[in-house]
């Protein structure tokens, strides 16, 4: 069983430690205590909570896709010349940044606090994970 110490846990969720511990109090995680003696929750219960909290921004675009790596956001930062732009948004914690043609941020009328979607369609996706203690 996978266990994350309290204040890795407020990490991963984007909250306080003080707030994870209230989650812990209200009964939302299992308080448990590794062999070093620190409080550690679930790692399944906090996938669950994760994913249950995964609300994104409402889609503004009204647009049906097929596509579900789709994340709406707010235009934080825009770079544009003769050709190319880059265009960066910050969705929940998630920065994504994309770089497409000046013509397409024109036709978008894409500018600094703009609701964007991306929309990610990648053939590989790679997945990292710590090696060792993992769990401490």
């Amino acid at each position: 069983m996978t266990q994350l110490r309290i204040r890795d846990a407020a990490t991963y969720l984007g909250i306080s430690d003080d707030t994870v511990r209230r989650l812990v109090e209200g009964g939302t995680f299992t308080r448990a205590t590794d062999p070093a003696g620190r409080s550690v929750v679930d790692g399944r219960e906090l996938a669950e909570y994760a994913s249950s909290r995964g609300d994104q921004l409402a889609d503004p675009s009204g647009v049906r896709s097929s596509a579900r790596n789709r994340f709406v956001g707010i235009v934080t930062d825009l770079v544009v010349d003769t050709v190319m732009a880059q265009v960066e948004l910050q969705c929940g914690p998630h920065r994504l940044v994309s770089l497409m043609s000046a013509e397409a941020v024109r036709e978008l009328g894409i500018e600094v606090g703009s609701v964007a979607v991306a929309s990610v369609k990648a053939t590989m996706v790679t997945v990292e994970a710590a090696s060792g203690e993992a769990d401490a």
